[in-house]
């Protein structure tokens, strides 16, 4: 019997407790988000599960505009908990604590077939605990894994008595807590992978077209970053760089995709340079930047993803506060760069905090703004991200959403 035939069958009336829902006549599932992120997947993978259950299925839990729009009656405004930061974090604690505590109520007296924990963790997985704690049959996923592949590789073990199951965004994912004693793990794909054919088809033209783009001439991407922090570490010496290439007579034109609220940051910082880009702001302007770019200078973070799926040779730089610069030895990778943790090899290079110089930078760009061995190298790597990260005959969501109604109908069974 398929899943699907079996949540139906879920769904049917029985007597007593003896039904997989115990009496009830549908499935009941309970979502908890803690940012705008996990808002958004959890929106997909609930269109995912009503696709899959014709939409025959109550949701209960934390969510935002996403969720609620796929059927979820959240407990709270999700501006409640979504903030970042423990400076931003530190006032609103006790409402937080709050919240944490009002969940699990909701979770427990709702005695849902399964809990899904959307990324987050420092305020989902205190839920999936005390959850755990009050209703042990109850499954729980949870839905993004902690990085514990890069640092605090011991919180994989500690998730083992609350976490039944993790459903990886990452390919390497599964791998990394069997070998740290993790939860089971599933690589379901990330909701990047949906977009690889809108990105290969944007109108890469139209925007050559609006900014005016010479075409006799090379074009450069530079993100430096969507966080003010970021911004403001990274700006000066990313210009300097690229004064540095136009000393050397390599003269890239230069476009910048730009989030709205770091723009104005973006703006004040550019006045310093001997360079003039470009700004662009939205996803398709973004990717169309990245088709028409012959390179690109990025930011450490998701964006490296993004640049390999548009297939955009790269160069990776990232600088932190001096504090946090100390703790770099807590990492457990050979690479932060999320596009060669994937491919296994250190395939782009990272500029990292004292390696974050403008000589450095302008030395490793103009490798890729050249025809060299090294271009040829990215290229040929490149190429080969996809087929790592792509699911076969399935979506990312649709994944999520098999092992969701797994445990939802099932619920928990030895040895998994």
């Amino acid at each position: 019997m398929s899943l699907t035939d079996r949540a139906a069958a879920a769904r049917a009336p029985t007597s007593g407790k003896g039904g997989p829902t115990g009496g009830r006549d549908d499935l009941r599932i309970f979502l908890v988000a803690g940012e705008h992120s996990g808002d958004a997947l959890g929106g997909k993978l609930m269109h995912a599960l009503n696709a899959r259950c014709k939409g025959r299925i109550h949701y209960l839990g934390v969510g935002g505009e996403q969720m609620e729009a796929a059927g979820l009656a959240s407990q709270f405004p999700l501006s409640d908990v979504a903030v970042m930061g423990p400076l931003s974090i530190l006032p609103r604690l006790p409402r937080i604590i709050s919240r944490v505590h009002r969940t699990v109520d909701a979770a427990v007296a709702a005695e849902p077939d399964a809990v899904v924990i959307i990324d987050a963790p420092e305020f989902t997985h205190p839920i999936a605990k005390r959850i755990r704690k009050r209703a042990p049959s109850i499954p729980i996923i949870d839905y993004v894994s902690p990085s514990v592949w890069a640092w605090r590789p011991g919180r994989a073990r500690k998730m083992r008595p609350y976490v039944d199951h993790v459903m990886g965004l990452l390919p390497f994912e599964p791998a990394a807590h069997q070998r740290l004693g993790g939860p089971p793990c599933t690589y379901v794909g990330h909701p990047l992978i949906e977009k690889v054919d809108w990105m290969h088809a944007v109108d890469a033209a139209g925007l050559a077209e609006r900014l005016q783009l010479d075409p006799g001439r090379l074009t450069l991407v530079v993100l430096p970053g969507s966080r003010a922090s970021e911004v403001t570490r990274l700006m000066q010496p990313f210009g300097e760089a690229l004064e540095l290439l136009q000393q050397r007579r390599v003269r890239p034109q230069v476009i910048i995709p730009v989030v709205p609220h770091v723009r104005p940051l973006v703006e004040r910082h550019m006045q310093s340079w001997t360079v003039t880009p470009h700004l662009v702001e939205g996803e398709e302007d973004k990717f169309a930047a990245f088709r028409l770019a012959h390179a690109a200078l990025a930011a450490s973070g998701t964006v490296t993803l993004e640049l390999a799926l548009a297939g955009t040779p790269m160069v990776v730089a990232y600088k932190v506060d001096g504090i946090a610069a100390q703790l770099r030895f807590l990492l457990n990778v050979q690479s932060v760069v999320l596009a060669n943790l994937v491919l296994g090899e250190n395939a782009f290079p990272e500029l990292l905090q004292e390696d974050c110089t403008p000589v450095k930078l302008a030395d490793a760009l103009e490798l890729l703004l050249r025809e060299t061995p090294e271009r040829q190298a990215q290229v040929t790597a490149l190429a080969r991200i996809p087929h790592k990260m792509l699911i076969e005959g399935s979506s990312p969501s649709a994944e999520a959403a098999n092992i969701v109604l797994d445990y939802a109908v099932n619920g928990l069974r030895p040895g998994r």
